[in-house]
């Protein structure tokens, strides 16, 4: 049965389960970095041994770093925009329920961290989207500039922070190198607690480590976040989304993705010479990654768009399918590297190079996809998805 039949009565979309489905394939090319090393140098701490680490790495930077998290982000938007549209259909009260889906995807989010990984973006989700509800009632041309804005800030804030490290290696060379080898200095205690510790010494670890990220990186990340979140809701007010011919998607591929890809090549390179994480190098190289983010993730859009578009085939049906429950998938892929990593499993942490990283995520990504895709034929939603709507929908009786 091709995907428009097996969904027409769920009344879903094809596009936006194969965003999905690549999102959560390229997430996981970029988290395995922090299940693997410590998160402030990651592969830098022992992990770009070869050439071929160093194509790997090359490779997910370009490619997926910064634009997989976005396409994800946008499609939570796109998610809001549904929800909406599904209560005003059946006439039901929509903030309630919106107010319980957050929770429980803050509820998630911290078992996230606790039994998984140190990088869970659903806390920071549940924080943004509980903002995003301000903008439900925004016209398209408003929800339009402000995801512009907010997308814009957050590129700003990057260039600053470039503008600061500069600064202290010039002004304070001295003070600089001292913080950097306070920072390593930690790294021998990340090896033995990752590779050694029990599961409560592990979950300690993840949650010092996450409060840091939150402080340090998370004023950065949030506005784009948002930004991405308010164009998601964007696409679906204007139709766009759901209309994979719509001609929009012609001018994504003709001209964002090629802007987005000579930015994001670029960046990858500048990261490719870095040699100290914690550099105005190494923060330039991360602001030029975000810059081609916007035009590399409407490209993404645009191709997909044409794939959606194209004939039904078993393949393009099976992706799909799998993008209806990447939930799952994003929680499943934490819960598959944590063991593979961690000292309570089987204890990689730090002996694996980028390209074996990156090949056990690809492997990864590729099963947990495969997994909710034939989960789906039995079930109408993934296990995950069925814990957060029953959250939702706790209490109710419609």
């Amino acid at each position: 049965m091709s995907y428009t039949a097996e969904s027409q009565a769920a009344g879903r979309h094809i596009l936006p389960d194969l965003v999905r489905a690549f999102a959560v394939l390229g997430i996981v090319l970029v988290n395995v970095a922090y299940f693997a090393y410590p998160g402030e140098v990651t592969y830098h701490a022992g992990g770009l041994n070869t050439s071929l680490d160093h194509a790997a790495y090359f490779g997910v930077n370009a490619f997926f770093l910064f634009k997989a998290y976005t396409l994800f982000s946008l499609m939570f938007g796109v998610g809001l925009a549904y929800q909406m549209q599904s209560a005003e259909r059946r006439g039901l009260k929509f903030g309630r329920r919106y107010t319980r889906r957050i929770l429980g995807l803050l509820i998630l989010g911290i078992l996230h961290v606790t039994f998984a990984f140190v990088g869970d973006i659903l806390i920071i989700y549940a924080i943004m989207g509980a903002i995003l509800y301000a903008y439900k009632d925004k016209t398209v041309k408003s929800l339009l500039r402000w995801g512009i804005v907010l997308i814009s800030l957050q590129i700003l804030l990057a260039l600053l922070a470039v503008l600061f490290f500069r600064g202290w290696e010039t002004h304070a060379a001295d003070e600089m190198a001292l913080t950097i080898t306070q920072i390593e200095a930690n790294f021998p205690r990340y090896y033995d607690i990752y590779s050694n510790g029990s599961f409560s010494d592990v979950m300690r670890q993840r949650w010092i480590e996450w409060v840091g990220y939150l402080i340090f990186a998370g004023p950065t990340q949030m506005p784009g976040i948002l930004g991405f979140f308010v164009l998601g809701l964007a696409t679906v007010k204007s139709g766009i989304i759901s209309d994979p011919s719509a001609a929009i998607w012609s001018k994504a591929r003709r001209y964002a993705f090629p802007i987005g890809m000579v930015i994001s090549l670029y960046a990858a390179y500048l990261m490719f010479q870095v040699e100290q994480q914690f550099s105005s190098q190494s923060f330039f190289a991360m602001a030029i990654i975000l810059i081609g983010s916007p035009f590399a993730t409407f490209g993404y859009l645009g191709w997909l768009a044409k794939w959606a578009a194209g004939p039904d085939t078993a393949f393009k049906t099976f992706i799909a399918r799998g993008g209806t429950a990447t939930l799952t998938a994003y929680l499943l892929q934490s819960i598959i590297l944590s063991f593979i990593f961690t000292g309570y499993g089987l204890g990689y942490y730090g002996d694996v190079g980028a390209a074996g990283c990156i090949a056990i995520a690809l492997a990864t990504g590729i099963f947990t996809l495969t997994f909710v895709s034939l989960w789906r034929i039995k079930f109408a939603r993934g296990p995950f998805e069925y814990v957060l709507r029953g959250f939702t929908y706790w209490g109710d009786n419609r």
